[in-house]
C-alpha cells in the first residue's frame, strides 16, 4: 500500500473576532517528503483546548503565524519513519508534544514559541510529518480517542503536581482544583491516586456529583459560597490550607487561592490571562509566603513519566459524550465555546 502524499487540512486563514469563520478547509495539502528523523503519522483524533477556540477569534496572546493548521492535541499511528529514527516505528499509537522543542527542563524561549496551531502547523489533518522528537508513545490502557486528549490538559496538570521538584505531590499531600475543565477534572486523578486529599470548586450540583465521581472528597459551590478560599482552608488539618492549587479562573479567584495556600504552599497558574485582568501583585505573594508558578504545559520527559503513571493507576481522561467528525469541526469549536461539554471535546478524524 503506497504512503499518502496529500492530506485535508483545517487551516486558519483569518482572524474572526465574532465566529470561527476564519478556518477553512483545504484538499491536497501536499505532505512533506520523509526526512531522516521524520516520522508520518496518521492522525485519528484530536481534541480541543481554550486555547484552540481563542486563536481564530484573535484572543490568544502568545505567538501564532497565520496561516496555520490548529490543534496541538492528538493521537495516531505511525506509518513510516525516517532511516535514523529511533524513539518510534512503523504501527506505533503516538501523541503530540504541544511545544515540539520542550523537551526537558527548563523550558527556552525556543521552546516556549514552537506551539503546534498556533507558532507551527498542528493537528487537524489527516496525515502529518513530524519530527520523531516531538512525539511519544500514547498509554497502550487508552483508547484514540482517549489518548488524543493528554497533550495539553493532563500534562499541564500533571507538571503543577509533580513540575516543581522541592514541592511535588505526596500522599497526605492537599489539593485544591478550580471548576470542571480539563486540567481540573484530570487533575483530581491524579491528585486522588497519589494519595492527596481533594477539595474541588464547582458551580452547580450535577457538576459536584461528578467531581466526586472523579473521587473529589469535598466540593465547594462558589455561587453559594463567596469567601470560598477561606471556605476551603477550614478543611484543611488545623486550617494549615493546601499545598497544590491549580489557578485557572486568574484574576477572579486569585485572592481566593491565596486565602486558601499554607505557607510555603504552591499556587500554580494555568492558561493565560486576558491583559485588562489585574494580576497579583508581588506583595500579595510575600503577605502569604507561598510560591506562585507560571507553566507552559509539560515537557517531553513529563510527558513520558505521566504515560507511565496513567498505564500503572489505569486513570482514564474524562471525554465528552459527543464526539464529532473531522468534517464538523466548526460544530466542535461552537460546542465547546458554548460551554455544551463536560470532559475533553474530541474530533475522530479518521476510524
Amino acid at each position: 500500500m503506497s504512503l499518502p502524499t496529500k492530506t485535508r487540512a483545517w487551516s486558519i486563514r483569518e482572524i474572526r473576532k465574532d465566529s470561527f469563520d476564519g478556518i477553512v478547509l483545504q484538499e491536497d495539502v501536499p505532505l512533506p517528503k520523509l526526512g531522516e528523523r521524520d516520522v508520518l503519522v496518521q492522525i485519528e483524533a484530536v481534541s480541543l483546548n481554550y486555547r484552540d477556540l481563542a486563536i481564530p477569534r484573535g484572543l490568544y496572546p502568545f505567538v501564532i503565524d497565520l496561516p496555520v493548521v490548529p490543534g496541538s492535541d492528538s493521537a495516531g499511528t505511525v506509518l513510516a519513519t525516517g532511516p535514523k529514527v529511533t524513539r518510534v516505528s512503523k504501527g506505533d499509537r503516538v501523541c503530540t508534544l504541544f511545544n515540539e522543542q520542550h523537551l526537558a527542563n527548563p523550558i527556552t524561549p525556543e521552546a516556549a514559541a514552537s506551539g503546534l496551531g498556533g507558532a507551527v502547523d498542528g493537528t487537524l489533518r489527516n496525515y502529518a510529518v513530524f519530527g520523531e522528537h516531538c512525539l511519544v508513545k500514547a498509554p497502550s490502557s487508552l483508547s484514540v480517542i482517549e489518548a488524543s486528549t493528554l497533550t495539553c490538559a493532563p500534562l499541564t496538570a500533571w507538571n503543577a503536581l509533580y513540575g516543581l521538584q522541592s514541592n511535588i505531590l505526596k500522599a497526605g499531600d492537599w489539593v485544591l482544583t478550580q471548576g470542571t475543565g480539563g486540567v481540573s477534572l484530570i487533575a483530581i486523578q491524579f491528585a486522588v491516586a497519589a494519595g492527596a486529599t481533594v477539595v474541588a470548586t464547582t458551580s452547580s450540583s450535577d457538576k459536584a456529583n461528578a467531581l466526586k465521581k472523579l473521587g473529589a472528597h469535598h466540593i465547594l459551590n462558589y455561587n453559594e459560597t463567596r469567601n470560598w478560599g477561606e471556605a476551603a482552608r477550614s478543611l484543611t488539618p488545623g486550617g494549615r490550607g493546601f499545598d497544590h492549587i491549580l489557578e485557572i479562573g486568574g484574576a477572579a479567584s486569585i485572592a481566593q487561592s491565596f486565602n486558601a495556600i499554607r505557607m510555603e504552599g504552591v499556587i500554580t497558574i494555568i492558561g493565560f490571562l486576558s491583559s485588562s485582568e489585574k494580576q497579583p501583585a508581588a506583595m500579595d505573594i510575600l503577605n502569604h509566603v507561598c510560591v506562585v508558578r507560571g507553566i507552559f504545559v509539560g515537557s517531553r520527559q513529563q510527558f513520558e513519566e505521566m504515560n507511565r503513571a496513567i498505564e500503572s493507576t489505569k486513570i482514564r481522561p474524562l471525554v465528552d459524550s459527543k464526539i464529532f467528525s473531522f468534517d464538523e469541526l466548526k460544530e466542535a469549536y461552537q460546542y465547546q465555546w458554548e460551554q455544551k461539554h463536560f470532559g475533553k471535546v474530541v474530533i475522530q478524524v479518521s476510524n
